[in-house]
């Protein structure tokens, strides 16, 4: 199976499936000397970690990482590190009776079209529970930014319909679905009820800001810091549309409200606004980086759905087991770890692109 590796020098390779043994990721191109520890890991996974409010998952999951090599007396060696997350709450029974159906808005159809079979416990390898390896690998990315003063905040900007209409940084981490206001995560939570009482689910909008960017990141043809982008939020199994900056608002817009003026300040080109999101011809212009991901609703509901089995039957479902009324909240933390991947490997693909670099670092 190809498409388990992100990255150019900053590489990860994820394995494992959702009801399987384990989930866990390579990452490889890390540099030697970076600080780091389990519990750097650890934190992040906790974000991410299923069970933490009524409006997620109750899979009871502890995500306990264990780095299994690349770190000696807490720093990176420059090896491979390896990590694994050992599955802990299988309840594969609960998935017994789609073995013959596939569900609406899942990969069942189409895994078992290109592979002839499919691993219907949650979903294999087309779980949302693999993105825990992106996750880890995610933690050691932000850990290397952190070090240049590179930061990214990820968070719900709307839910259901209901948008936000202040930011408050540090509210993110106060409410169950990573709103920086609190009056519409306030909003949300009587909606979810509904749609939960309703046996349905919900989608939103997560906005990504990462600030303290270098200019330069990224290339002008096929390896565009946007495009990379693009590919890596859109890889995110619950992703269905990307934006940067302007996005689409950019295309009923004219050129003199969609350019981003320059003036000097402290002799240097600034940009006056930002509606390029950061980034002008694939190149990183040293404004803060701002996308926004379209999250669709959780596929598995309870309520009656139609679909068709493998031997052609028209049948009714109601989809069991333990599912996220809403997945935006969650995916918040995987968004943040694909940025970060991304950035980690534009930012030492840079040190190469000019002859003073290279002569910088072998001090020529």
């Amino acid at each position: 199976m190809a498409g388990s590796t992100l990255g150019t020098i900053f590489r990860i390779t994820t394995w494992g499936e959702s009801h399987g043994k384990g989930i866990g990721v390579v990452v490889d191109g890390c540099p030697a000397g970076l600080s780091l520890c389990e519990e750097d890991v650890q934190q992040m996974l906790d974000r991410r970690r299923p069970g933490q409010s009524k409006f997620t998952t109750q899979r009871s999951e502890s995500d306990t990482v264990h780095i299994l090599s690349g770190i000696f007396e807490g720093k990176t060696t420059g090896t491979p590190i390896s990590m694994e997350v050992r599955n802990e709450s299988q309840r594969s029974k609960d998935y017994s009776d789609i073995a013959n159906y596939y569900r609406p808005g899942h990969a069942d159809f189409t895994f078992d079209e290109k592979y002839g079979f499919r691993d219907y416990r949650g979903g294999g390898r087309s779980s949302g529970r693999e993105t825990i390896g992106r996750v880890a690998a995610g933690a050691i990315a932000k850990k290397l930014l952190s070090e240049f003063g590179i930061e990214i905040t990820a968070y719900s900007k709307e839910i259901g319909g209901i948008p936000i209409h202040s930011f408050n940084k540090e509210e993110i981490e106060r409410n169950p679905f990573r709103m920086p206001d609190a009056s519409a995560a306030s909003k949300v939570a009587e909606y979810l009820k509904q749609k939960m009482a309703q046996r349905d689910s919900v989608g939103g909008i997560i906005e990504c800001i990462t600030t303290g960017m270098p200019t330069a990141l990224g290339d002008p043809v096929f390896e565009k810091l946007d495009a990379n982008l693009a590919k890596a939020i859109l890889s995110i199994g619950a992703v269905k549309g990307f934006e940067i900056g302007d996005g689409f608002r950019a295309a009923s817009a004219c050129g003199s409200e969609n350019n981003d003026a320059f003036r000097l300040k402290d002799g240097k080109p600034t940009k006056v606004t930002n509606h390029s999101g950061g980034v002008l011809g694939g190149i990183s212009d040293g404004n803060e980086l701002i996308f926004r991901a379209a999250i669709k609703p959780t596929p598995s509901i309870a309520s009656t759905q139609q679909t068709v089995t493998k031997d052609g039957k028209e049948i009714e479902v109601n989809i069991k087991g333990r599912h996220d009324p809403i997945i935006v909240p969650r995916a918040v933390i995987v968004v943040e770890a694909m940025t970060a991947l991304v950035l980690a490997d534009a930012l030492l693909l840079n040190m190469s692109s000019r002859i003073d670099y290279i002569k910088k670092i072998y001090s020529v």
